[in-house]
Order: C-alpha cells, then structure tokens, then sequence
C-alpha cells in the first residue's frame, strides 16, 4: 500500500512581528583595544573632588584631602598630604585644560592622591614632576597620558 504525500489545506502560520525592533549589538566594554583603563578604586574609601583648572585649585583641593584624611582618622602626615596634593594639582593645572578632577584612596594607613587633568591630546613622557613628588614623600608615583588628559599620581604613606 503506497502513502501520499498529505498537504495542509490551510496556509502554514507566520509568527508575529516583533514587539520591539532588534537593538545592534552593544559595543565592547572591555579593556582589550583601549589605550589605558579607567581608574577603578574597590574594597576601599575613596573620595573625588572637580575643580577648575585655575591657581588656586591646589589650595582647594588641598583642603579638601585634609579634611578627608582627617575624617577617616589621619592626622598624622598633614604636611606631607598637603605638600603632595599642591604639586599633584598644580601639575595638572599646567596642562591647560578646563578642568582638575582630584581622586583619594587609603589602604593600610597609606594614601593614594591622583590629579588628572582633563586637557585631551598632551605629549606622553613628562616625568619631571616624579623626582619632586619623591621628595615630598611619596613611597612610590606615577604618570601617564591618555586622550581624557594626563593622570599624576602619588602613594603616601600616614604612619
């Protein structure tokens, strides 16, 4: 007995349209292809102050350190702080951007003080701040540029 091919009487059902139209994929968030990572601060305080790139931004920016060491229980390293929060600043401030962005972290009684200016398209390769900042007291510092400006930073240490 031979079968036959049976075919529908009625039109095969097409699903609905979509509710909403298809998004593009998201871009990539990673680190892979950028030219340095965005400053990440975990497990620890941390505070962060903006201020205008003019002279009196390390004086303010000063302040605000203090007494956010102060807050977490620092007394102990004023001077140094504030010494190396003013060349920090003022280092920033000389790239000539817009805007100063002050960043502070402590990890077993010490600090880290970060200055980044905000000034795109800046030469990479300025160290000469680092021998000053070692002068002033800092266990170890840094600088490094990228297209949001360039970042100086110091890590004190508060015993």
């Amino acid at each position: 007995m031979a079968t036959a091919e049976h075919t529908p009487d009625y039109p095969p059902k097409s699903p609905p349209p979509p509710k909403r139209p298809l998004q593009p994929p998201r871009p990539e968030t990673g680190l892979v292809g950028t030219a340095r990572a965005r400053m990440k601060v975990r497990n620890r305080r941390s505070a962060n102050w903006c201020l205008e790139a003019a002279p009196w931004a390390a004086g303010k920016a000063t302040e605000h350190v203090l007494r956010q060491l102060h807050e977490w229980g620092y007394r102990e390293a004023d001077q140094a702080a504030a010494d190396l929060t003013g060349a920090l600043v003022r280092t920033a401030v000389a790239d000539g951007g817009r805007r100063v962005s002050v960043h502070l972290a402590d990890q077993e009684r010490q600090a880290l003080v970060v200055a980044l200016s905000h000034q795109p398209g800046l030469a990479g390769g300025d160290t000469a701040v680092l021998p000053e900042l070692t002068g002033l007291g800092a266990v170890s510092c840094g600088t490094d540029t990228a297209e949001d400006g360039r970042r100086v930073w110091a890590v004190l240490d508060l015993r």
